[in-house]
């Protein structure tokens, strides 16, 4: 199984997500994160959002932004995005109804809350990005016991 964590820029939420998840699948499954805009193409993911991770015992300082591509509908199983504008930014890139159901909001899928968004911390302090790694890290072990059941 290949699964895609998507977020606006590729840098906060979705380097953790991709990060989290690692940790939790088989290592036969592949996970991968991109961002809507390229704003930040080639960088390394927030340095915030690293060291959260690693305060956590994992590395995501190695990971470097991406834009979504048409591609990557046709490689991933599953494609997570963080918020409402990527969700809708995400499913506008679609070209039929096959990649449309590989697309879903996280924590929708997570089941924790309907229309339910990841807030992105990029604007907050170490506190606003441990509150998304505890969020992520629950949605996370919810979509695992999903996809292994």
């Amino acid at each position: 199984m290949k699964i895609l964590m998507v977020c606006l820029g590729n840098i906060c939420r979705s380097p953790l997500a991709e990060g989290i998840m690692k940790t939790k699948v088989p290592e036969k499954f592949f996970v991968d994160s991109a961002g809507t805009i390229s704003m930040h193409e080639g960088k390394h993911p927030d340095k915030r959002a690293i060291k959260t991770a690693a305060h956590h015992n994992i590395d995501i300082s190695n990971q470097k932004s991406r834009p979504i591509t048409k591609a990557d509908f046709d490689a991933f199983d599953k494609i997570y995005c963080m918020d409402i504008d990527v969700y809708e930014d995400v499913i506008s890139k679609t070209r039929n109804e096959e990649h449309r159901q590989k697309v879903s909001l996280f924590l929708e899928a997570a089941g924790d809350h309907k229309n339910a968004e990841v807030p992105d911390p990029y604007w907050g302090d170490m506190n606003d990005f441990e509150e998304v790694f505890q969020l992520l890290d629950r949605g996370c072990e919810a979509i695992k016991k999903q996809i292994l059941a």
